[in-house]
């Protein structure tokens, strides 16, 4: 068994309260939950969801399951003109749950000014807190400061930072750049490039059909992700499973949710497997 941190994201449990999402992951044997605030993967919030308060109660909920938050996404455009307040507010509250790489989007490209404006401030505060601000690749086909790999690291030599990191996703690269068609790339190929520049690593696979794009179950997909897991087993990084199973991505690459949340069982049974794949394949590499 390997000592690594694996995350199960709160992404597939949408529709459900977390102490519910809680007892759900430790029945399955995981230890780590990276909370999820995804506008467009899950349910409606607002800002009155990261108070002090509430930050207190997730921490109670935490202890009583044994469950333990190492990574916390909560995707906002840090190019919006409310951006360093809205961030400051979520990293504070996932820094109380004891996370310690909250991970979000980078900014549009015509947000781009704002985005060097808003950065540096935001990084100040994540060396106080000591933590990480994982930067990920989206995947919903517009156009980004970090479309590629190739973005993402020109983006950090730029800004050269050790508190700002990529939080690298291969199914969000099949759906936004995919492969021949221009500026296309192999999502597989494309993490790896991604990987030195990482300080989080989410995991989760799609099969690409001429419907869109569909989350399945690690392995049954089309992104290879036994080759990404393989390669997180070379570092030291902490990853997550990600399995938005509420979701897919029509073929405009906009995410569709459906009206109901996934059944219990299912979700469950979809976790244990991914621990089960996480796990084999980081034992193999390290073989």
């Amino acid at each position: 068994m390997t000592n690594r941190i694996v995350s199960i994201s709160g992404a597939p449990y949408d529709g459900y309260e977390f102490p519910a999402m809680l007892d759900s992951l430790a029945s399955c044997g995981a230890k780590h939950v990276e909370p999820a605030f995804i506008v467009g993967y899950t349910g409606a919030f607002d800002e009155s969801a990261f108070t002090p308060a509430q930050a207190r109660q997730y921490v109670a909920w935490l202890a009583g399951a044994g469950v333990k938050c190492r990574a916390f996404s909560s995707h906002i455009d840090l190019g919006r003109e409310d951006a360093v307040e809205v961030f400051k507010g979520r990293m504070d509250f996932a820094a109380a749950l004891g996370a310690r790489v909250i991970n979000t989007n980078a900014a549009a490209r015509a947000w781009s000014g704002r985005f060097f404006r808003n950065i540096e401030p935001l990084v100040r505060h994540a060396e106080q807190l000591g933590m990480v601000i994982g930067l990920e690749n989206p995947g919903d086909g517009s156009d980004n400061l970090i479309n590629t790999a190739a973005d993402g690291i020109a983006l950090l030599d730029r800004l050269g930072h050790p508190n700002l990191r990529l939080n690298y996703d291969a199914a969000n690269t099949v759906s936004h750049r995919p492969a021949g068609k221009p500026g296309g790339v192999i999502p597989a190929d494309d993490a790896l490039l991604a990987m030195p520049y990482c300080g989080h690593v989410h995991i989760k696979d799609a099969r690409v059909t001429p419907d869109g794009y569909f989350f399945t179950p690690l392995g049954a997909g089309d992104i290879g992700c036994d080759r990404i897991v393989r390669a997180v087993a070379k570092t030291d990084l902490a990853l997550s499973v990600e399995l938005p199973l509420r979701l897919h991505r029509g073929p405009d690459a906009r995410p569709v949710r459906r009206p109901e949340p996934v059944p219990r069982a299912e979700i469950e049974s979809v976790v244990r497997a991914a621990l089960a794949f996480v796990e084999r394949h980081l034992r193999d590499a390290a073989e």
